[in-house]
């Protein structure tokens, strides 16, 4: 027992240095123990960086992209995107497209769509004023622009249902312009591989009443130079092995629905309608426009002033790539008869005639009627029979070498005009997989 007093005094301030020298080492042997407790903890939250290569990857709204890093994760693998029905052994070429897995995300990359597909990836050709991706590929070169739905194939003009957009310095391409319009124009299938008994409808736009445009160069009107027109690509094709049908054969003017039930009554694989433009009065616009029907799910490059619902489903969609085909090959081959002036191949919803038809099926306008200098050109022969020769040659371009026996009926020299029922019918089969 310890004791105060002076004995005791000088006992505690003898032992007291010795105490606090064993609580300071107590008291760092505790704080060592902690932290080394703390260090090999192995619940602790960890510390590593995202990886958005292996987390699992989301697909990009069908929205405008932002150019956001965190908000636009690596998106899924590209769609599926079917070829046309009949396609050549040069189809199957290195640099030609391949099927890829089926997804259902808005924008592709197009370098990983490229990848998927075996095809080399797209160069960078320009920046400003816009940046530019070329495409290369063994059928041909298509070039795509960011923020723009113009693009080029092989330098022809064509529209894409939507503009390409620019993130996270790639370029995105919507997957239904991939499916409806790259895939068709890389793959460049022919249309018919050993049918010899080719039927084609030739439209001469307008007739009767409704005589069309009217030439700035005088009372002449559309009607009269479809005909002829029409008339001219005839007499070619019928050389060529194709039996030919008019849907007019004079000065009459004719229902869309019977225009597009003669088709159906003929069981024709191909229709052609022929018109000439017009904008009236402004004289400057002039070039070649060639039309198919716009894709489900695509705004069309062109309304004049019609409701355009993108829901809507036609026969005709179920020849989409076929359509897109057979508009550039005639487009292309119609661009050397009139030079340089190309507006490009479009697509629409208000072409009546296109609309019912059950076969690949394209308007073409031929020029403007508005503009002296191709008015002009028009109202000559010659020059109505190079747009026959051009369009025939489009025709052959895609359609495959037939048997060139003329198959043409004795009482109509394939022109004659055939009124048909009003009723359209709603059945979608392709003549093309006969």
């Amino acid at each position: 027992m310890f004791h105060w007093g002076k004995s005791g005094l000088r006992e505690f301030c003898c032992r007291e240095p010795e105490r606090l020298a064993a609580a300071r080492i107590g008291i760092w042997a505790l704080a060592v123990l902690i932290v080394s407790g703390c260090v090999n903890n192995p619940h602790r939250p960890s510390g590593r960086a995202l990886n958005w290569e292996a987390e699992p990857k989301a697909r990009v709204a069908a929205v405008t992209p932002t150019t956001h890093p965190a908000a636009i994760p690596t998106p899924l693998p590209a769609p599926q995107l079917q070829k046309a029905p009949v396609v050549t052994n040069s189809d199957k070429a290195v640099g030609v497209p391949t099927s890829s897995p089926e997804t259902h995300e808005t924008w592709v990359p197009l370098s990983r769509w490229c990848k998927a597909n075996n095809l080399a990836q797209p160069n960078r050709t320009a920046v400003v004023p816009l940046p530019t991706y070329a495409l290369n590929t063994s059928n041909g070169a298509l070039v795509f622009r960011g923020g723009s739905q113009i693009a080029t194939w092989n330098g022809l003009e064509l529209r894409l249902g939507f503009a390409p957009q620019m993130i996270d310095n790639q370029m995105f391409v919507n997957a239904l312009d991939l499916k409806k319009t790259v895939l068709p124009l890389l793959n460049n299938g022919v249309l018919f591989q050993s049918k010899t008994n080719r039927v084609i409808v030739i439209d001469p736009g307008h007739g009767g009443e409704n005589a069309g445009a009217k030439s700035i160069l005088g009372n002449r009107y559309e009607k009269e130079f479809t005909l002829d027109w029409a008339r001219r690509l005839a007499s070619i094709l019928t050389t060529k092995g194709w039996q030919v049908y008019l849907t007019r054969a004079n000065d009459t003017d004719l229902a869309l629905s019977n225009r597009v039930a003669l088709a159906e009554q003929r069981k024709a694989d191909l229709f052609v309608s022929l018109h000439f433009n017009s904008a009236a009065p402004d004289e400057q616009q002039a070039g070649l426009e060639t039309y198919c029907l716009t894709p489900s799910g695509m705004p069309s490059s062109l309304t004049r002033g019609f409701e355009d619902d993108s829901r809507l489903t036609f026969p005709n969609n179920s020849f989409d790539p076929q359509n897109l085909q057979l508009a550039c090959s005639v487009h292309r081959a119609l661009l050397r008869v009139n030079g340089t002036h190309d507006r490009g191949v479009r697509r629409a919803r208000f072409p009546g005639v296109l609309r019912g038809q059950q076969r690949p099926a394209i308007l073409v306008e031929g020029g403007y009627l508005s503009n002296p200098h191709e008015a002009r050109l028009i109202s000559e022969p010659s020059y109505r029979q190079k747009l026959a020769e051009a369009v025939a040659n489009g025709i052959e371009g895609v359609a495959g070498a037939g048997e060139h026996e003329v198959a043409v009926n004795a009482d109509d020299k394939g022109q004659r005009a055939q009124a048909a029922p009003e009723a359209v019918g709603e059945s979608s089969q392709s003549i093309l997989a006969r």
